[in-house]
């Protein structure tokens, strides 16, 4: 181990592994019924968990000796209650380590080091690019999407209070650590009702309020200040999306009037941000010739807020020309005092106008073929599903609006058409960032692009008027490989690309590593879309556009998360990189940008990824192509291996069986279904990707995450191609990154937890080779890498996740004796009353399993 790491292990352990230790004690004094006994008889379970894995036990063997001999408890009542408390315990056991962790980050973190803003100035310096740099600023920025997926296990109260806890901590006050620890001890984790779209939506205003506000203001003043003759506040720099209340693929709730309720609250949200800004202005800006204006601004802002009728009077430009007139009178009447706060503010305003962010609109494209059919219906056209291709396109080409729908339209078609009239109405209260860019999910075909098209023009919108980004979103393993060429027949359909001409060439294409994980496995994913950002570069570049690539990104890494700078950095020159787009989901809100220091602390990371990877780099593509000929057969063995446990008869029944996957609906976190379509029988096309991968990562077993990689490697050896990747590893980032993440996911895996299932008669071959290739995957992970243990790189990372995983160790335990206890009920057809209770434990350890993951869903 080196001094750095040792360095890095021992403030570690400093700051919050001691720590925990002490703030851990006080929850046994707490004044609540037999806590201190809860507590240690947790301690004590934790310690048998740990020795009787060791002894090749069950959790049910765990379990009944720990009650056979360390408890009186006689009846299965009696047990069931203790493993509550024991479940209530350790969830408020994850809060106190994510309070612990974030308030150590900027200790934990060097704030000015490798990736910031900070670095990125010495590096401009240093290598002579302030030409360059100015150039790329000019059109660079960072789009942050804040989405609705059910990832986020903790409720918005519990997520408050992590808040403030972390704030305590910081600030070593004892007593108010341990008013809030009584707070969290008496504060539900488990919401009885789903929540609705609205309410996911408040949930992630409060972060765009108290998070991204400050810290993208933060990062806009340390733009203006340290690169003052390339930043032009005028251009944003960050952006933010935004998909709750936008975002109805697959989500019957969200509606057209839901849509229009979510703008409403994101436009009185950052005008609340900005009265109170001016409020605070007022306090030092007390001047003659600037204290009347500041207060008529505030007024105009209150009236916006508070009185419904002022809504639609006031626009972003009346706003920054008041500030531009006290900044020039504050310049030559009052020596510049107080400047740095009317700068702030006004780079605010220029970063977030009167949207705060922008209402992604997204649908399914089966939803959209099926209005275009039903349209075509209520025109008295002809039957649009039985069209060839070309007569769609002509049908398509030749529609004018705006249209009206049958009386006997679907619901989904009304809303739909509503949905496209309502996003002029938004643009009108909210300008024309508030809602200009509309997503088509499952996109396979190019009729599928310009079908959402023609819905345009049908809803009203003149065909030569869009002010609307139409964006695909290519998502299996089919369609990555298909995007260019989709692509490249849409840039040669005329109407298209005159709209792509008013829009200023450019064409946004989302790609999604979630479902391209679950399809094609972790590796064939991973580089197919490496490989669809490639060839939809070469092609776009062919038509002159400039094309942005939108990243359908989760938390963990089978889902696009993890160390996702790193991937943004290595990208060379055959990729485009105009703009760094990415999804920030669920657990990835509050676990990397759930306080002002964390959320710049990344946000600087992408920034400086997104510049440094244009600036500093030959110019050089990512891969040769003896290199990407080599991958191409990595992902290509990974995905043959992958596919082939996929494709076992038995596959969705064992994560059925050994998973909490079928009550994943019930933990109420969202409020979109677990699953596409109404089959009752779980099937692996139907299942979204946050619960299949979810159930993997809670029985930890992470089969997205690495599943074929181990196969992979060790084809290559045999090919004797090792001593190549080896030196593909040692020069790229992003295949370097790549095999990062994957020991990230492997090293959250514990399959002594599911040992029992080995000897299964159905389901232990299946588990004997997911554990074979987790064996092998590891082995040849380290051959390739050179080190010893997987993440020895990240000591920080590696202890954080032990002491995690060491944690809700007693929770994966309980959590499998319910479901075994489930699965011999229904097997063995007992009727109890118990049973309820049984599935209501499995479904509450996923709280504290999951949230103890940061990004294990």
């Amino acid at each position: 181990m080196s001094i750095s790491s040792s360095t890095e292990i021992l403030r570690f352990n400093t700051e919050v592994g001691i720590r925990y230790q002490l703030y851990n004690s006080l929850f046994t004094s707490l004044p609540f019924h037999r806590i201190e006994k809860t507590g240690i008889m947790l301690s004590l379970l934790q310690s048998l968990c740990e020795e009787g894995y060791k002894k090749k036990m069950s959790p049910v063997a765990i379990l009944e000796d720990f009650f056979s001999r360390h408890t009186t408890y006689t009846t299965e009542q009696q047990q069931l209650d203790l493993l509550f408390r024991f479940v209530q315990y350790v969830e408020r056991q994850v809060v106190l380590f994510d309070a612990l962790e974030d308030a150590a980050f900027s200790k934990l973190n060097d704030m000015k080091g490798l990736g910031t803003l900070k670095q990125l100035h010495s590096d401009v310096i240093q290598e002579d690019k302030q030409v360059q740099l100015q150039k790329r600023l000019r059109d660079f920025s960072v789009r942050l999407v804040l989405t609705a997926h059910p990832t986020q296990f903790y409720p918005g109260s519990v997520l408050g209070i992590i808040n403030d806890l972390s704030k305590a901590i910081a600030d070593n006050n004892l007593n108010q650590i341990n008013i809030y620890l009584q707070q969290l001890g008496k504060t539900p984790f488990f919401k009885k009702q789903k929540p609705t779209p609205y309410d996911e939506a408040v949930s992630l205003i409060w972060y765009l309020e108290n998070v991204f506000y400050p810290a993208s203001g933060k990062i806009a003043s340390i733009m203006a200040q340290q690169f003052a003759d390339s930043y032009d506040p005028t251009h944003s720099l960050i952006r933010m999306g935004f998909w709750p209340g936008g975002d109805r693929d697959g989500n019957p709730f969200v509606t057209s009037d839901i849509t229009l309720k979510v703008a409403d609250a994101l436009r009185g949200a950052i005008i609340k941000c900005y009265y109170m800004d001016v409020r605070k202005l007022r306090r030092r800006l007390t001047f003659e010739g600037v204290e009347a204006k500041l207060q008529e601004l505030e007024k105009r802002l209150y009236d916006n807020i508070f009185i419904p009728g002022y809504r639609a009077d006031l626009s972003q430009q009346e706003v920054l020309d008041t500030l531009y007139q006290l900044r020039e009178t504050i310049i030559h009447q009052h020596n510049g005092l107080f400047l740095g706060m009317i700068d702030g503010l006004i780079h605010r305003v220029h970063l977030f106008g009167l949207h705060f962010a922008t209402l992604d609109i997204r649908q399914d494209s089966a939803v959209h073929s099926e209005v275009v059919s039903e349209l075509c219906t209520s025109l008295k056209g002809p039957d649009y599903a039985s069209l060839s291709r070309d007569q769609k396109l002509e049908w398509l080409s030749a529609l004018s609006g705006p249209c009206e729908l049958a009386s006997t339209a679907s619901p989904i078609a009304r809303d739909t058409l509503s949905t496209i009239g309502i996003i002029k109405k938004i643009q009108e209260q909210n300008g024309k960032s508030g809602c200009d860019r509309y997503i088509i999910s499952q996109c396979k075909y190019p009729e599928h692009i310009l079908e959402a098209f023609a819905l345009f023009v049908a809803g009203g919108w003149k065909r030569n008027a869009i002010d609307v980004d139409i964006i695909p979103l290519f998502e299996t393993i089919d369609d990555l490989h298909n995007a260019a060429s989709v692509m490249q027949e849409l840039y040669s359909f005329v109407p298209y690309m005159d709209h792509l001409k008013r829009r200023g060439r450019k064409q946004t294409v989302m790609l999604g590593f979630s479902d391209g994980t679950k399809d094609g496995g972790y590796l064939m994913a991973n580089y197919s879309i490496y490989k669809a950002k490639k060839e939809l570069s070469i092609v776009s570049a062919k038509y002159n556009i400039d094309i942005v690539f939108f990243d359908g990104r989760g938390g963990p890494p089978a889902r696009g998360g993890g160390k996702t700078h790193k991937f943004y950095a290595s990208m060379g020159g055959d990729i485009s990189q105009k703009e760094i787009e990415l999804t920030v989901q669920g657990q990835t809100v509050s676990s990397n940008f759930g306080t002002v220091e964390s959320a710049q602390f990344n946000m600087e990371q992408l920034v400086n990824a997104g510049i440094s990877s244009q600036l500093f780099t030959s110019g050089a593509s990512t891969f040769s192509d003896q290199e990407q000929e080599l991958l191409d057969q990595l992902a290509e063995e990974s995905f043959n291996a992958y596919v082939k446990l996929r494709s076992h008869p038995y596959f969705m029944d064992y994560l059925t069986h050994a998973s909490p996957l079928r009550f994943y609906a019930e933990t109420n976190i969202g409020s979109r279904p677990a699953k596409r379509g109404g089959s009752s029988r779980l099937s692996l096309q139907d299942l979204r990707a946050i619960p299949y991968v979810g159930s993997w990562s809670q029985m930890k077993q992470n089969v997205t995450g690495y599943y074929g990689v181990g196969t992979a490697l060790r084809e290559m050896e045999r090919k004797g191609k090792m001593k190549d990747l080896k030196a593909i590893y040692q020069r790229s980032t992003f295949f370097r990154t790549l095999i990062d993440n994957c020991e990230m996911a492997m090293k959250k895996c514990f399959f002594p937890l599911t040992a029992y299932l080995s000897d299964h008669p159905v389901y232990g071959e299946i588990w004997s080779d997911i554990q074979s290739e987790y064996e092998l995957t590891r082995q040849y992970i380290l051959m390739l890498s050179g080190k010893s243990d997987l993440m020895e790189d990240y000591p920080i990372e590696q202890i954080s996740i032990q002491t995690r995983e060491r944690i809700v160790l007693p929770l994966t335990t309980i959590q499998q004796f319910a479901l075994t206890r489930v699965r011999e009920m229904e097997e063995k057809n007992i009727p109890t009353p118990l049973r309820g209770s049984y599935e209501k434990l499995v479904m509450r350890c996923s709280f504290g399993i999951i949230n103890a993951g940061r990004n294990s869903a």
